[in-house]
């Protein structure tokens, strides 16, 4: 049976070994990441694989605007569910990452300018919010992930919310 362990020691050394030296032959790197308690992670730095520019970009609506509106309900002492009410929009997940469609896409969702997963549906869950007052903000965003908007401005809608 000593000889099962020597062995299974001697095989994760040189695959540790061996795995060690392909990661830094490529030129990986090893950084850290947040736990539970550190700062939140921000969303915005991520390009999706779109390179960045799209988020950048407005799409100009055709027809009526969509109209936005929120609504927070309470979900436990320090989460919310937020409600994105839209009138002339669609969400549409089967769509995103393709073509703009007009009157279809997501939601972009800020929490104190940090950006949060996208809600592809009315319904988020805002959880574990620490005390305090936090600014909410939501951008409706084409497939393509423009932002929409109409003469020029951004279709957004700002709330504020109090976690005591």
């Amino acid at each position: 049976m000593p000889k099962v362990f020597i062995f299974l020691f001697i095989g994760l050394f040189f695959g540790f070994g061996a795995g060690f030296l392909v990661a830094a032959a490529s030129g990986m790197k090893v950084e850290g990441h947040a736990h539970e308690g550190d700062a939140a992670h921000d969303h915005s730095a991520h390009d999706h694989g779109l390179g960045g520019s799209a988020h950048d970009t407005m799409t100009e609506v055709e027809g009526p605007a969509p109209a936005l509106m929120l609504t927070v309900h309470p979900d436990g002492a320090q989460s919310r569910n937020l409600h994105i009410g839209v009138t002339h929009f669609t969400f549409d997940p089967e769509g995103v990452n393709g073509p703009h469609v007009p009157g279809h896409g997501h939601a972009h969702v800020y929490v104190n300018g940090i950006k949060q997963p996208r809600a592809y549906g009315p319904w988020m869950q805002l959880h574990a919010l620490p005390n305090g007052t936090h600014d909410i903000r939501v951008t409706l965003n084409a497939n393509d992930h423009s932002a929409l908007a109409k003469d020029g401005q951004p279709i957004e809608a700002q709330t504020t919310l109090v976690i005591e």
